[in-house]
Formats: C-alpha cells, structure tokens, sequence
C-alpha cells in the first residue's frame, strides 16, 4: 500500500511513500521495549524539560508545520497556526503539572499507611485521524509520555508527511530515540500490533467502526483502551438567548476545519418562538464563510479534505431534502478541482431524516424547530452520539440545569464546545469511552497502584 500526500485543494498529488514493512514494524516494536526501561526511569524534571524543548520547536516551526497541514488535508493557514500553538500550550500545561497530578494519593485507613501511586504502563499505540493531524497526536502524546509511557503513533493514511513531522520534531527536540515513533501501516495491521506483548493499551479517535475493531482487538488482549468517536453536537437556543451573538458564534462553531470536527455544532436545536428571527441571522453570518485558497491567511473555509468526502456528504444532504428537508443555503459541491462544498444550512430538518439521525461531517447545519426547553432536552438526547454541546440562554441558571440534563461528556453554557488542556474530554454513548486532557486524561495509561504499609 501506498501513503499519499493529496492536495484538496489542487486535486493533485503531492508525494507518495511506501508503507512500513514487517521488519521495520517489528524494529520499531524493539526500539519501544527497549526506550521504556530507561524512559520510565527520567525524572518528572527531565521529561519536562523536553516538552518544554518540543514547545518551543512547535511555536518556532508553525508556519512549515501549517503548510503540512494545508498541502495534505485543506486546513486553513489561520486555523492550522491556531492548532501548532495549541500544541505547544497543551505540551507546556503537562510538563507543568504532570508530577504534580501523579503524586501519590494518600487513603485514610485505621491502621498503618496507604496510598494509590501513579506508575507507567509501557507502550501506548495510537491510531490518529486526519482532520487535526498535529492536535489528535499531542493531546495523546504529552500526557501519555510526561507519566512515563512510550508511544507509537499510526496516523491517517492521507497525512504522511504530517506523522513524519511529527516523529521529527521529538527527535529534534532530544528526546531519546524510541520514546515516540511514527508507523506508516494500513488500517488492517493495527490488530497485529495491538496483540503484540509491547504494546500495552491503545487509544484512537476516529469513526465508531474503526473504535469497535480497535475496542474489540484491545478487549481480546485485555489491554486498556480509549476511544474518541463522532459527534453530532446539539446547539440549544433557548427564547432569551441574545440572537445576535448566539448566530454569529453558532456560525463559527458549525464551520470550524470546514465543518470537519468531532465537537463542531451540528444539529441546531431552536426554540420556535425565536426559530425563524434565529435562522434569518445565522444565515447572514454562515454567508460570510466563503470557500477559497487555504493557503491564503484571507481565507476563512477551506475545501473538505478529498473529493470522496464531498460525495458522501452530498448524498446525505440530497437524501436529507427528499425526505422533507428544506434548504436555506448551499447545500451542493463546488464545480471545481478543489474538494468544496457550499456551507449549507437544512431546515425543516425531523427525526428520520438522515441529518438528524448521522453525523454530517462538513459545512452543513441542521435546524430543528422546538416548543421549548424541554423539548430541546429530548431532542438533543435523541442521539446515539454523546460527545459535546451547547445551550445559549441569558439566563445561567436555567442554562445550568439544561446542561445537567442533556447526555454528553461535556456541556458549555454561553460557550461554543473546544478541546482544552485544562478540561477533561471525551464522550458517551456512541461517542467513546474514557477522558483525554487534565488530569483525569493523564491517569488513563497508568497503572493505579495501591500500596499498604503495616
């Protein structure tokens, strides 16, 4: 099998590489047991200060690192600047406070002296998507190797020369050799390398079929997992939401990466008292998203990330409107080279419908007309997906208990949702199981050990 760089935007193929062979596979595998031992032996101090070594290369090679990202998924240059810097903050946050989360927990027993103490398990694989290419790693990896662990990393087939950076920038950054790896291997090795003896649990974000595989090939082995899934956020509006900036943020939130993200907000549940005030401003501010060049810092909505994606999204959104779905804006590819489709708005969207029922990954709202609050709640439950969302409302209190009450592994009120350093992520249901980030994240590869002193 081959890897190939594939302009979105170009239509055109930039390189090409061969896929890892069953030696190299089997060296890379060595090199982890081999760089565990010693690794997990570095002090906190030591491991922090190469992280804070791989923040400073990040913050200094971003504009080359955006390029990447651009050239092999379509990302945005402002959006791809925001993700390194991102990177370099969340690589910063653990070198920080990783010891600090892994100190030994003291228990209160009647006699003698317990505590829990925060050990590495050894390697951690992860199978990365493309859709953030530098963020999905880092938010693994710092976490990860800041307790100790090693890492080997199998990213998406379509972002090579991102996962060669990526390796690179440890290297380059002094950290040992073997302490974090990049495995160019197709999606059907992954099952062999997760029952290997050296790789010791597993996380990937990704598609729930490949989550169920990883899951069940982890399960097997008895081996820890994590699984970060689709979403199809819920965006409540509520009948006191301050319309304007609820409209402006809604657009941001549902265009993030081209609509091509976990936590963007994808269905749009509206009150019916503010519905069509709601619509007629949201889809003012979703028309100033205009596809172009990503390369351009003037450009603010890149193509998807292949022409395949497009065709899928598309007959989602034509099987939508057969079945009742109205469309307000867009709603059709871009005739040309480029992977574009026109930011969408669907209207009249109800259950049933393929945008209600599937995560639509790309430039396309749904709207969902509600009678009121509780109503919303049903809705945004209605869901096999429980990953993030949103409820807009002046007042907090109210906005609180909508929260509570919807089924999601996080909730913002007055926020869009966004992955931070400092706040634990992940989802429910459908959406995966376990927590990246904080210092719940940095506690799911560890072996929680209980030790008792008589």
């Amino acid at each position: 099998m081959a890897f190939q760089s594939f302009n979105p935007y170009t239509n055109q193929l930039e390189a090409e590489f061969e896929e890892h062979s069953e030696s190299y596979i089997e060296s890379v595998l060595e090199r982890t047991e081999n760089s565990f031992s010693h690794w997990s032996g570095e002090s906190f101090a030591f491991r922090s200060k190469l992280f804070q070594n791989l923040a400073t290369y990040l913050k200094e090679e971003k504009e080359r690192l955006t390029r990447l990202m651009t050239l092999e998924m379509g990302k945005t240059f402002n959006e791809g600047v925001a993700e390194i810097e991102k990177c370099a903050w969340v690589c910063e946050y653990y070198a920080q406070n990783a010891e600090s989360f892994l100190k030994d927990e003291l228990l209160q027993t009647d006699e003698g002296k317990a505590f829990i103490s925060y050990e590495p398990l050894g390697c951690v694989l992860a199978v990365m998507p493309w859709n953030f290419p530098f963020w999905q790693v880092f938010r693994y990896a710092a976490p990860t190797l800041m307790v100790g662990n090693t890492g080997i990393l199998k990213h998406a087939s379509n972002v090579p020369q991102c996962a060669q950076a990526i390796e690179r920038a440890f290297i380059e950054s002094g950290f040992p050799i073997g302490v974090f790896q990049n495995l160019l291997v197709s999606s059907d090795k992954v099952e062999g390398i997760i029952n290997d003896k050296r790789i010791k649990a597993v996380t990937l974000t990704g598609s729930e079929l490949a989550g169920s595989k990883v899951a069940e090939a982890a399960g097997r082995n008895i081996k820890t997992s994590v699984l970060e899934l689709g979403g199809s956020d819920p965006f409540i509006v509520l009948s006191d939401a301050d319309l304007e900036k609820t409209a402006r943020i809604a657009a941001k939130a549902r265009m993030i990466n081209c609509g091509q993200s976990c936590i963007a907000a994808k269905r749009f549940i509206v009150v019916e008292r503010v519905y069509d005030e709601f619509l007629k401003k949201f889809e003012a501010h979703m028309k100033t998203y205009v596809p172009g060049d990503p390369s351009l810092r003037t450009t603010n909505c890149g193509p998807m990330a292949s022409k395949r994606f497009v065709k899928e999204l598309s007959e989602q959104v034509d099987d939508s409107v057969k079945q009742g779905a109205r469309v307000v804006l867009g709603g059709k590819p871009i005739d040309s080279e480029a992977a574009f489709f026109e930011p969408t708005i669907l209207a009249n969207v109800e259950k049933g419908m393929r945008a209600y029922e599937e995560e639509l990954f790309g430039p396309v709202a749904t709207l969902i007309k509600v009678k009121n609050a509780e109503e919303a709640i049903e809705v945004a439950n209605d869901s096999r997906f429980g990953l993030g969302g949103s409820v807009w409302t002046q007042n907090k209190t109210t906005g609180l208990e909508v929260a509570r009450k919807v089924e999601t592994g996080a909730m913002f009120v007055n926020q869009m949702v966004a992955s931070d350093p400092r706040l634990p992520f992940g989802g429910i249901k459908s959406s995966g199981y376990g927590r990246e980030l904080s210092h719940l994240g940095i506690k799911e590869f560890v072996n929680r050990k209980t030790i008792f002193i008589a």
